[in-house]
């Protein structure tokens, strides 16, 4: 069986004539029983801006979490570069669901979300790397130990986000038009995750070190 999304525009104030309507013309396509209506929505603009805003929240709220817990776990400068870390994450997958007119929905929110979490775990990683590196090698400079640190990583993060990434083309290609959005914005945003782990949340960490140095003193 074929799983197919139907999406129409407002319809005005009769919204259930638009639904008979339809109904109508698939059992004049399938006949009747051919076919079976498993969910019907209507999203109206006080329902879209709703939704909206929940997911915004949603979204702050778990990078307000991720920032405390990764400053109380690490140090302050480190959650900032997660931070900046995730926003751009975030924005990137926006700005392609935007191009490509994607519809702004749950599914949308949930991948974001899981986008969140993703990134995350692979830049503590790294991070965890460099405390480690930065404890052990008191005498090297905090550029040289994140360089160490990175290259000691990427082999980990180019295994894992391959075989993530090969899973989600898979969804993409044959998980059909019902999951199509999801794992869209799933492959975009772990693209930008892997991208933004290596190359945004570590630098930033330097960037916050020149500008505060941390309390752990390295020997000259």
């Amino acid at each position: 069986p074929q799983e197919v999304i139907i999406r129409t525009a407002e319809s005005g104030a009769d919204p259930k004539g638009l639904t008979s309507r339809i109904d109508e013309a698939l059992t004049v396509a399938f006949g009747k029983g051919g076919y079976e209506v498993r969910r019907i929505e209507m999203v109206g603009p006080k329902v879209g801006k709703d939704l909206t805003k929940k997911a915004l929240l949603a979204i702050v709220f778990s990078w307000i979490g991720i920032l405390i817990y990764v400053g109380v776990r690490f140090e302050f400068r480190y959650a900032l570069g997660g931070i900046v870390a995730l926003v751009h994450d975030v924005l990137i997958t926006i700005t392609f669901l935007s191009v490509f007119d994607k519809e702004f929905d749950l599914n949308i929110v949930a991948a974001l979300l899981t986008i969140i979490g993703y990134s995350i775990n692979d830049t503590i990683v790294i991070f965890d790397r460099i405390r480690e590196n930065s404890r052990k090698n008191t005498r090297m400079p905090l550029l040289d130990v994140i360089n160490v640190s990175v290259n000691q990583t990427l082999s980990r993060t180019i295994l894992t986000s391959l075989t993530v990434l090969m899973v989600l083309i898979i969804l993409f290609i044959f998980g059909g038009s019902v999951i199509h959005d999801f794992t869209f914005a799933l492959l975009v945003g772990t693209v930008a995750g892997i991208y933004s782990t290596v190359f945004i949340a570590s630098p930033i960490v330097l960037v916050f070190e020149k500008i505060k140095p941390s309390g752990l003193k390295r020997k000259k």
